[in-house]
């Protein structure tokens, strides 16, 4: 027998027709087993693969060997042997052999009812899988992810030590600042009253790195957030490719990131990358024609603004409002249900007041509920400003400014799904940029749109003298297929023009002092030009795999309400615990 531990000599994946004669010994999780009268054949399943092995002859062997509840682990000894012609198995690795046992034994025995099948368990309710994660990992696609994200991360490291980058570890426990979500406190016990926070993002410390004299940083970060749920994104813990650059500019974090993503994506899927190197649209443009900072450039479908034909006509649903449009080529084939459908979706799943349409018959003239309302000339207009031609249709999203462009979105999104016009086989990349330094918050107030660190363009000049609402930042994203991968910026590094810039947010110098003093501190002593970006990997990871949901790639998430219900957190603790940390629970 090959020398190997004392439950196995081989894995289940390593059998081959070389092995025939070979007294070797298998561990594993009982797959399946078929009883044939006398005959018992078990597929032995471990995290490499599967290997058949036979149990006949002894009875009281075959006997013990019938009752082992399937998804237990045994260790199996014997001779290996070709397979008959007849029962090959080619979707397997070790198809043409099998072991013939001579000794089983059981190491972990089931016990239990399975709460679920295993082989079957993405048609089970999601909470039950999270529930009892442990068995949901066996399964074969589970694990398989799990395997990807190793290699991916394994990857990218490699991309990036290959580029001269340095890799560092920043802490987990932080201090807390205003990064877009809630943070997770952590209270102190030895400083009553005072409390850590779990870094949103290692933001801060890998600026501090770029003072601290470190050229090229990066790390594959765990960044922690209080935030709701969604089909792209885990609450509570996610993971990011971070990393930052000194002495640089928006187009050297643009020259590295982009080979990184490419690199990856080429590797670990057979899809077709269009459009290399990525296109670059400004946040007014990709508003403007996809309703969304994140577009999926695979929906061949754009937005129109024809605000200025309707501005001349007198139809009341689109008095004072911003109009947008949506064509459909061949739009006019499409049937009656489906302009119901859609009408239902922009009013029952957009909340939207309505949704026009019309028809271009073949002579130009317009078929649909409101077709009658646009005189002739107004008409061509129409069909030559938004590019529409005989057989298509058109949607007209009427809305005022800053819920127009959202509306606008998530129809041409729902239009391109109902019309099978995305191409699954296919990865769209692309840059946006020129993201507004600013925004109104619903108080009316200015606050930061996207990373209050980033650099203004026009530097301290333009937030002396301009509009705050007109005024860019060195802002950027990355965007696949409708899905945000990234967001990065040139930093802000000068402290006078950090001062200014956090004034306009309502902030004063005495604030940022307090909430970001070692940036402000750091700032006086030096400090280079930098910029860096952090790719999110759970959703890279989500784009390989076509998975729905991004917890489908995680190890262990939690569930769409922030709970993981294998360890039961969110849970109680003792008085105890809670005295130690100067904490009393207020739960009226």
């Amino acid at each position: 027998m090959k020398k190997g531990n004392i439950y196995r000599t081989y894995n289940c994946s390593e059998l081959r027709e070389e092995n025939v004669g070979e007294k070797i010994k298998l561990a594993g999780w009982v797959d399946t087993i078929r009883d044939l009268g006398g005959v018992l054949f078990i597929d032995l399943r471990d995290e490499y693969g599967v290997t058949q092995i036979v149990v006949s002859g002894d009875t009281e062997k075959v006997d013990f060997a019938s009752r082992i509840p399937v998804e237990s682990t045994i260790s199996a000894s014997g001779i290996v042997r070709l397979r008959d012609e007849e029962t090959i198995n080619r979707n397997i690795e070790t198809g043409t052999v099998e072991l013939f046992v001579d000794k089983i034994e059981i190491l972990g025995k089931r016990t239990k009812s399975l709460p679920f099948d295993i082989a079957n368990n993405r048609n089970v309710r999601e909470d039950l899988r999270l529930e009892y994660r442990f068995l949901d990992l066996r399964s074969r696609k589970n694990l398989e992810n799990l395997k990807l994200r190793a290699k991916l991360i394994q990857f990218l490291r490699n991309q990036m030590i290959e580029k001269g980058f340095l890799e560092v570890q920043t802490p987990i426990l932080t201090s807390s600042s205003p990064e877009g979500a809630r943070d997770y406190l952590v209270p102190s016990r030895i400083y009553p009253g005072k409390f850590y926070a779990l870094p949103q993002a290692p933001q801060q410390f890998k600026q501090l790195l770029m003072v601290s004299g470190i050229d090229k940083y990066f790390q594959i970060a765990p960044c922690f957030r209080d935030e709701d749920a969604r089909a792209d994104r885990s609450p509570g813990e996610f993971y990011q490719l971070d990393m930052e650059m000194a002495f640089s500019t928006q187009e050297d974090v643009f020259e590295v990131m982009e080979d990184v993503i490419y690199k990856t994506f080429k590797e670990f899927s057979d899809k077709k990358i269009v459009d290399y190197p990525f296109p670059r649209i400004s946040y007014e443009d990709a508003m403007l024609k996809y309703g969304t900072d994140k577009p999926d450039l695979r929906n061949p479908l754009e937005i129109k603004d024809v605000t200025n034909i309707f501005e001349k006509l007198d139809i009341k649903v689109f008095n004072g409002k911003i109009v947008r449009t949506i064509t459909l080529p061949n739009g006019a084939n499409a049937t009656r249900a489906f302009y119901d459908d859609m009408v239902n979706f922009a009013i029952n799943e957009c909340k939207a007041k309505g949704l026009a349409w019309l028809k271009v018959n073949d002579d130009r003239s317009l078929q649909g509920p409101i077709a009658k309302l646009i005189p002739d000339d107004s008409r061509e207009e129409l069909l030559v400003q938004t590019d529409t031609h005989e057989g298509d249709s058109i949607f007209f999203i009427a809305e005022h400014k800053g819920i127009v462009e959202k509306l606008a979105g998530e129809i041409r999104r729902e239009i391109g799904i109902r019309q099978n016009l995305i191409d699954d086989s296919i990865f769209r990349f692309c840059w946006i940029v020129d993201f507004p330094m600013f925004e109104l918050a619903d108080n009316g107030k200015i606050e930061f749109s996207h990373n209050p660190f980033s650099m203004p363009q026009g530097g301290l000049e333009a937030l002396e003298t301009k509009n705050p609402l007109d005024i860019y930042a060195y802002q950027y994203d990355i965007v696949c297929n409708g899905v945000e991968l990234s967001s990065g910026a040139v930093r802000n590094h000068d402290p006078k023009i950090m001062i200014k810039a956090f004034e306009i947010a309502g902030y004063t110098e005495e604030e940022i002092m307090n909430r970001f003093s070692s940036l402000y501190k750091a700032f006086h002593y030096g400090a280079p030009p930098h910029a860096g970006i952090a790719p999110g990997i759970d959703r890279m990871l989500m784009l390989l795999t076509g998975e729905e949901s991004i917890r489908e790639v995680i190890a262990f998430p939690m569930n769409s309400k922030a709970q993981d219900l294998l360890m039961g957190a969110p849970g109680n603790v003792s008085d105890r615990q809670l005295k130690d940390v100067h904490i009393k629970l207020d739960l009226k």
